[in-house]
């Protein structure tokens, strides 16, 4: 299949390592400079190269702020049917650019990123399939995070959102409450050092990413469940209460046996 990839950011050099070997894969970047380690994948700058390669399969990598900007500029270029697809962490927005853009399409979310995750083995993560996406598309990807040993779940664009709101906003504003009060430490424990690793990667991203999905209207209401925590445990170490610090561990660790 001729693929191209839109973005070479580190999901989009990731998509073309990983597909070039079996497929025919371009990868395209307005930046030249991103494109100077791609191996076995044709390199693109020039939208106008994209009509000549007649791409069966379009995967948008580019970052969340620009997802529909760049399928918008690669419309032109491709045939009727191409298959547009994307892996934006949010969706908001491409529901209804799908409805018109007269192409098939599938929209897809692999739950990890080059900062975490070993993407050497990869059976330890998540990746969410959309299913309004079209049958064949679902079917490629579905093979291909297969054969990536990823545990696949198929939701639709609405329960995307959800599940989005809860496993990616509570982290992030945990992180952000801790980095919000953090001091530096000149001999730092465990913990703290690995807080900091993960606050570290999170800081890392676009903040365009991560005020879309702080902004998520399924947000506040875990940010709320956050708050109330955090009142509950409040009193709790206020009043030096040790009954009820060992029920709170308990029901922690009740929610963490999962």
């Amino acid at each position: 299949m001729r693929i191209l990839v839109l973005g070479a950011g580190k999901m989009g050099a990731f998509f073309a390592d990983a597909l070039c070997m079996q497929h025919e894969v371009a990868l395209f970047d307005i930046n030249p400079e991103k494109l100077r380690f791609v191996f076995n994948t044709i390199r693109m700058t020039d939208p106008e190269e994209i009509r000549a390669f007649d791409p069966e399969l379009v995967i948008n990598a580019a970052t969340v702020k620009y997802t529909i900007d760049a399928f918008h500029m690669i419309l032109p270029y491709i045939g009727a049917n191409c298959i547009l697809s994307d892996i934006a962490s949010v969706k908001t927005g491409l529901p209804e650019f799908y409805a018109q853009a007269g192409h098939p399409f599938v929209s897809t979310h692999p739950m990890f990123g080059p900062t975490f995750a070993n993407l050497s083995d990869l059976s330890t993560q998540y990746t969410i399939i959309i299913s309004e996406s079209d049958h064949l598309g679902k079917v490629f990807f579905r093979d291909f995070y297969r054969h990536l040993r990823l545990n696949i779940f198929e939701y639709t664009f609405k329960e995307h959102d959800e599940t989005i709101a809860y496993s990616l906003s509570i982290p992030f504003v945990s992180t952000l409450v801790f980095t919000g009060v953090m001091k530096p430490q000149e001999a730092p424990g465990t913990t703290f050092k690995k807080h900091m690793a993960i606050a570290r990667g999170l800081l890392s991203e676009d903040d365009y990413l991560l005020s879309e999905i702080l902004f998520n209207p399924h947000t506040p209401d875990q940010v709320e469940k956050i708050c109330e925590q955090m009142e509950r445990l409040l009193g709790i170490i206020k009043n030096r209460d040790t009954e009820a610090l060992k029920k709170y561990l308990h029901e922690s660790r009740k929610n963490i046996e999962a």
